[in-house]
């Protein structure tokens, strides 16, 4: 059989009392008008929490600039308003230019739980390419993992449907983050605008994936076209008809359930 691209549940951390952690409090812009930290909150939250890692390992400094490949969310109690949220950070497999890095989101007094991965390659920023990651940056992640040759492998495909909805999706100068590029958080405010007109997807528990097929630039005409299946919710990012993301939204198995 076949391995699946993305596993299910996600792997669990060897020892979770290593990761890297940290805490805040759920503010009132990162939640939605039921109280629910929304993904693009989460987004915005996993690239906060990697950039403080960053601060805690050897050579932080000079890995500065990543770019996401892919971000995995899988929502099994939401977080809400008000209540402050633990995350915790550890590498689950890597390369030499890129890795997989898993976080868990809990909740405290109101509970709420959330893992997530992002796929993540390390480039040279005046260059704009992967670039090799330093021995002493790799060496704890190396330590505390077994998958060492870590392989790009795409999830999603792009839609090939035939009812298909197309809404513009204009993108403001807020949207752009230091390299120039969409921030990653924007495609996920993509996936909540079709959220709402089908609040039945958040249904508990559910997985939305990202998947980032090229650059979006200040001054794209981005349009949103989405698939709304039996199954799942599809959601694609194009640029004069070409795709830059791709995305889903689907319940998660029976299987995936966890404490």
């Amino acid at each position: 059989m076949t391995e699946p691209v993305i596993a299910t549940p996600l792997p669990d951390c060897p020892d979770i009392e290593q990761a890297f952690a940290m805490s805040w409090p759920v503010r009132l812009g990162d939640t939605d008008g039921d109280d629910r930290l929304r993904l693009d909150a989460v987004a915005r939250y996993l690239q906060d929490i990697g950039f403080d890692h960053l601060d805690a390992v050897q050579d932080g400094d000079t890995h500065q600039a990543w770019i996401v490949r892919r971000t995995v969310i899988d929502v099994y109690e939401p977080i809400m308003f008000g209540d402050r949220v633990q995350l915790r950070r550890w590498a689950d497999a890597l390369s030499n230019r890129w890795c997989d890095m898993r976080i868990q989101l809990r909740g405290g007094e109101k509970s709420g739980h959330i893992e997530a991965a992002a796929f993540l390659i390390h480039i040279d920023p005046v260059a704009g390419r992967p670039t090799r990651m330093s021995d002493a940056f790799m060496a704890p992640m190396l330590a505390g993992t077994t998958e060492h040759r870590l392989r790009w492998k795409a999830a999603l495909t792009e839609l090939d449907v035939a009812e298909v909805e197309e809404v513009p999706f204009p993108l403001r100068v807020t949207d752009v983050d230091r390299l120039g590029h969409v921030n990653n958080a924007v495609y996920w405010e993509a996936v909540e605008e079709a959220l709402a007109v089908r609040p039945d997807r958040h249904r508990l528990p559910y997985r939305a994936i990202v998947e980032h097929v090229g650059p979006v630039m200040m001054g794209d005409k981005v349009v949103l076209r989405t698939s709304s299946q039996p199954d799942r919710l599809r959601v694609q990012v194009d640029v004069d008809g070409s795709a830059r993301a791709l995305a889903s939204v689907e319940p998660l198995t029976d299987g995936a359930s966890r404490r």
